[in-house]
């Protein structure tokens, strides 16, 4: 029985290497905004420890596991397919049972961005449109003369 084990984690072990895959995701948004939800994902889930990123290049390598499962190194770039679309590459180093290395990303990347693009709005105040004046202003002919 414990031949029958070892053989088995030997394999599990070879095989782990031989599951890592690159997968693509296209976005409807251009890189520079997919960018930002990118490293929101990587600095704040508190799921990834940060190996690199190069914003220049908008690539990032992160680790990612370690409780119960080995960690695993992972990387991401993008690249701009347009003016508004954007593919996200991922290399993950396994998904198995267990593990979903690249869907647990892409979500965690899907739910940044939209938060994101909800608070870029608000964020942006309308250049074109004048201070509001508080509703007890008086208009500016009806100002006092002074003399």
């Amino acid at each position: 029985m414990r031949r029958f084990t070892v053989v088995a984690l030997m394999l599990l072990i070879g095989v782990g290497p031989a599951l890592a895959k690159t997968h693509k995701e296209n976005y409807t948004v251009s890189c520079a905004t997919l960018w930002p939800a990118v490293k929101d994902t990587l600095r704040n889930s508190g799921k990834y420890g940060i190996i690199g990123i190069d914003s220049n290049e908008m690539t990032a390598s992160f680790n990612i596991g370690g409780t119960l499962t080995a960690k695993r190194i992972n990387s991401v770039v993008l690249n701009s397919k347009g003016d508004n679309a954007c593919e996200m590459q991922v290399q993950s180093a396994f998904s198995g049972l267990v593990n979903n290395d690249f869907g647990d990303f892409k979500k965690r990347v899907d739910d940044s961005l939209a938060k994101l693009q909800a608070a870029a709005p608000a964020a942006k105040p309308a250049a074109d449109t004048p201070p509001a004046k508080p509703d007890n202003a008086k208009p500016d002919d009806a100002k006092p003369q002074t003399n």
